[in-house]
């Protein structure tokens, strides 16, 4: 039986309003790198997306460390943990199809019994409400961190989406919604840029230092 074209649905803005706060919760498990990793081995996670969801981990993280070093309220195990479960769907709907994101949000609740893990699970593809970093930090890092890794390799929002383009955009006419995504990103980015006080283009993510 030939596998199921994996899906890459970009969400539409929701016409909800927009959710409550998503804050830590120091009463519920926050787990930690091996948890996560028992967790892609649970799930028979592929290897490639385990190494794009490393990198991504040490992006959210990064940006989760500056916030707090300038008193945002953001609890980094959580913002790490969701960046390291983020694409924790990802090898079953390459293999089976379905949306990687809403279903790896759904298994997150499931495994960790964490909503703000989740949230970043769930809308790591695209934020449908208000870029309110105070509000949704766990889920915009989460995002941000994924636009900026292609693969393994840290690059600029630019490439990240050249390469989205051709892989889901084209192949799937998912041109348009893709473009809005990015557009997305670029103001997340700037918002950042502007929140915590840094470049993100000039930053060595790798050594979690400011350059």
């Amino acid at each position: 039986m030939t596998a199921k074209k994996p899906s890459a649905q970009f969400s539409a803005r929701s016409p909800l309003p927009s959710p409550p706060g998503i804050a830590f919760d120091p009463a519920l498990p926050v787990p930690d790198d091996g948890q996560c990793r028992a967790f892609w081995d649970r799930l028979d996670m592929l290897d490639n997306v385990a190494a794009h969801s490393l990198k991504v981990a040490d992006i959210a993280t990064f940006l989760a460390r500056r916030a707090g070093e300038l008193g945002m309220d953001v609890d980094v195990p959580t913002v790490r943990a969701s960046a390291m479960l983020h694409d924790i769907a990802k090898t079953y709907s390459i293999r089976h199809g379905g949306n990687h994101s809403q279903l790896g949000g759904a298994w997150t609740v499931e495994l960790t019994g964490n909503p703000a893990i989740a949230s970043g699970v769930t809308h790591h593809v695209y934020w449908p409400f208000e870029l309110d970093l105070d509000k949704y930090f766990t889920p915009l890092a989460v995002l941000y961190a994924d636009k900026r890794v292609n693969h393994n390799r840290t690059v600029p929002i630019e490439e990240r989406f050249e390469d989205l383009i051709k892989r889901y955009g084209i192949p799937l006419g998912l041109r348009e919604n893709i473009l809005t995504t990015k557009n997305q990103t670029l103001t997340l980015e700037k918002l950042l840029n502007d929140t915590l006080k840094v470049d993100l283009n000039a930053c060595d993510f790798d050594s979690g230092r400011l350059v």
